[in-house]
């Protein structure tokens, strides 16, 4: 796993239009898993474009600092990778 922000963005910017997972933390003991495609990355976000058919919004948007802190986990579907 990715050490630091810079190491997380770098490594999700060679992702970029892969399919994943996503396992978010939404509080209250409650894990929201979704899947979709990394769409796009900037400075401080990442955002997804979530599977229509499972999901009643199109979009959503993350810090790396959630991924640092493992709020939300990433999985890919085409390597497997976790990160």
């Amino acid at each position: 796993m990715p050490k630091t922000l810079t190491d997380i963005k770098k490594s999700l910017d060679s992702n970029l239009g892969k399919r994943l997972m996503l396992k978010a933390n939404g509080g209250r003991r409650k894990t929201i898993e979704r899947s979709g495609v990394l769409a796009e990355t900037y400075p401080s976000v990442f955002v997804i474009e979530l599977d229509q058919e499972e999901n009643a919004f199109e979009r959503v948007s993350y810090s790396y600092a959630d991924v640092l802190t493992e709020t939300v986990q990433l999985t890919f579907f085409e390597k497997h990778q976790e990160i």
